[in-house]
This record gives C-alpha cells, structure tokens and sequence, in this order.
C-alpha cells in the first residue's frame, strides 16, 4: 500500500495489453491543465518489463525532491520516452483539453519506439498516433502512467523555473503559474505578461474589472 492507505500503481493494464498482442505500450499523461500561465506539458514513457525503477507512483503523491530523482530512473531505465508541450498560443486557439491533446500526441510521435497503444490518464479518448486507452486515476492505477506523470511535471516545472528567470515578480519558480495568493498580487501590480493564459476567467475577469 501507498502512504496515502491505496493500492501502489502497478503493471497490471500494460500486461493485459501485451498478452493480447498491443505492445508496445505507452503511458500517458499531461501536466499543467490548471495553472494561468505557462504551456502543458504530457510525457509518454514505454517502460521496460524487467526493469522498472522501485517507487513510481501518481506525480502528485512525491516531493519534488522524490521525482525529480525517478525522472532520472525512469530517463536510464525506460525502453522510451519523450516529452511534449503546447504553448499558451495554442491553449488560447484550441482550447486546454485539445492543447493537452496536441502535447501529448507530440509526446507519443517523439517516442524513439512506436507504440501500439498508450494508456492514457482520464476518461478522454484524446487522438493519438495509436489506440487508445483511457484509464480514468490512471496515474494511481498504472507504473507506466506513473512514470509519465512524473516526467511531464518535472519537465513543465522546470520550464516555469525558466520563465521566472525571463518574467521575474511573478513567482513562478514557486507556484508554476497556479493562481496562489502570491501570484494573484503580483498580477494585479505588473499586469499580466506573454505567458499568461489572458483569455481564462482569473485573468480576463481580474483587468477587466480593473479597465485595464
């Protein structure tokens, strides 16, 4: 059992997949759905049977510190993986569920092997160069949706950590671009810059109200 008191994911889907003749099998996953500034992130990652880094679990249940050391695991031990990302141009175009779509199709074509199927984390069938399998808490439930979660947060993290270094007083080497306190101050002194997401509500709602 997790420290949360739920069953650890496993490799239960992907060898269900395999049996049956789907493999090579990917997982799936996308950060940044959330946050009011900065692109969305998915990793696919297609993990070896024989050789799974111990501990992989949901991104959202480790420390920083905790994924930051499976990222490099999971980057020495997997058969493949690849990150993807959509800006926040293409959030604004398409929407964030088909921009989350388009980094991880991004993410799946990067892929040195091409999978046959790609457990996805949710209950989206998203458009992907391969079948697809959604599996709703599949970040819970599944090493290789684990092992994407954790790839596709540490990427996105750090890139905000970037984007502070270019937009500094906005925080986001701690937030990420999450709507904190601390953010939402900072917005209403410096207005918003290039990678806010200006057409969501908190934003959109914040300078109008103000005229700006």
């Amino acid at each position: 059992m997790s420290t949360r008191g739920r069953a650890a994911p496993d490799f239960f889907l992907e060898q269900a997949v395999l049996d049956v003749g789907g493999g090579p099998v990917c997982g799936v996953d996308e950060a940044g759905r959330g946050p009011l500034a900065g692109p969305v992130s998915a990793a696919a990652v297609i993990l070896d049977p024989a050789d799974i880094p111990p501990g992989l679990d949901d991104s959202k249940a480790l420390t920083a510190r905790r994924r930051e050391a499976l990222e490099v695991q999971i980057k020495e031990r997997a058969r493949a993986w690849a990150v993807g990302f959509a800006s926040v141009d293409e959030i604004a175009e398409l929407n964030i569920l088909h921009a989350a779509g388009l980094a991880m199709r991004r993410a799946v074509e990067g892929l040195g092997i091409a999978p046959k199927t790609a457990l996805v984390d949710g209950n989206y069938r998203f458009v992907l160069p391969c079948v697809v399998q959604p599996v709703v808490g599949g970040d819970g439930r599944s090493l290789s949706i684990a092992a994407a979660s954790i790839l596709a947060k540490t990427a996105r993290d750090r890139w905000m950590v970037e984007l502070d270094g270019l937009y500094s007083g906005y925080g986001f080497a701690a937030h990420k671009g999450y709507g904190a306190p601390a953010h939402m101050k900072a917005l209403r002194a410096l207005g918003p810059c290039p990678e806010h997401r200006r057409t969501w509500a908190p934003i959109r709602d914040l300078f109008e109200t103000a005229g700006k």
